[in-house]
């Protein structure tokens, strides 16, 4: 596995953070660079993923089973876990397979529980023209070159960003790193997720006995209804809603998301 480490080991629990897809890769420098001078701060690519080796072992419990592993191997008893995105998810799954050995959960930009879907195509619709949408169509079946792929992955993603202005170059910036997205990953975990019972989500959430942090942009096409829904049924949690940002807040409103997550850190 792929893996990066910054910070200096403090009194401070070491914070990991599981990145998003599934399928994709670890982009969550900036995020480290707002805690490594508190904790060690660790990264990795998710197995099979962006720098990793390929693997066919692509399951919620193995990707938990190698969060634990890497914990061992890095020396540390208890750790934070801060997941963006479906790494929000699975940051959830972790800490309920592995309690003992969680301070802290950081729900980052989720998807929470209930019907997301229907808003989040909603606003995809509303944030694209009909043209994007023609071409982002014929992209999804075609046969892409590499320009093809980064304008595929900018169409796909650009609706993320509450700041329109500057949404196509984030977009492009994510698009541009040259690792191949795994859809084998992005199919059987999702098709894993989407399998679980009703109330599985907040079955594991509303078991988990440390303190889980919600935060969420307001202008992420992902409803934060459906975030808030889930904290709900956490016993210990706080849910914090960043205005004027979208499902990368860190991008739009970074000092307001480094003061909480410092604020989780000192905590």
């Amino acid at each position: 596995m792929w893996t990066a480490t910054t910070g200096t080991a403090t009194s401070a629990v070491p914070v990991v953070i599981l990145h998003g897809g599934p399928g994709l890769w670890d982009d969550h420098a900036a995020l480290a660079q707002m805690l490594d001078d508190l904790t060690v701060v660790h990264r990795f690519d998710q197995r099979g993923c962006g720098r990793s080796g390929p693997s066919d072992a692509l399951s919620m419990r193995r990707l938990a089973q190698d969060i634990d592993e890497l914990r061992v191997y890095w020396g540390h008893e208890r750790i934070i876990v801060l997941g963006h995105s479906f790494g929000a998810t699975l940051a959830l799954f972790y800490a309920a397979s592995y309690p003992d050995h969680v301070a802290g959960v950081v729900y980052l930009d989720g998807v929470g529980i209930g019907d997301w879907r229907t808003p989040y195509h909603d606003e995809h619709l509303r944030r694209t023209t009909p043209a994007q949408r023609e071409r982002l169509a014929a992209l999804e079946v075609a046969d892409r070159t590499a320009d093809e792929e980064v304008e595929f992955r900018v169409l796909s993603w650009f609706t993320d960003h509450a700041d329109r202005s500057m949404a196509m170059t984030w977009a492009r910036e994510s698009a541009s790193v040259d690792l191949p997205i795994n859809f084998a990953a992005n199919r059987a975990l999702g098709t894993e997720i989407t399998s679980w019972p009703p109330g599985y989500v907040s079955g594991l959430a509303a078991a988990l006995p440390m303190r889980v942090t919600y935060i969420h942009g307001a202008g992420d096409p992902r409803p934060a209804s459906a975030v808030r829904e889930l904290a709900a049924h956490t016993p210990h949690h706080t849910f914090q809603v960043i205005p004027d940002a979208g499902h990368s807040p860190w991008l739009e409103q970074p000092e307001a998301v480094r003061k909480l997550l410092r604020d989780i850190v000192t905590s």
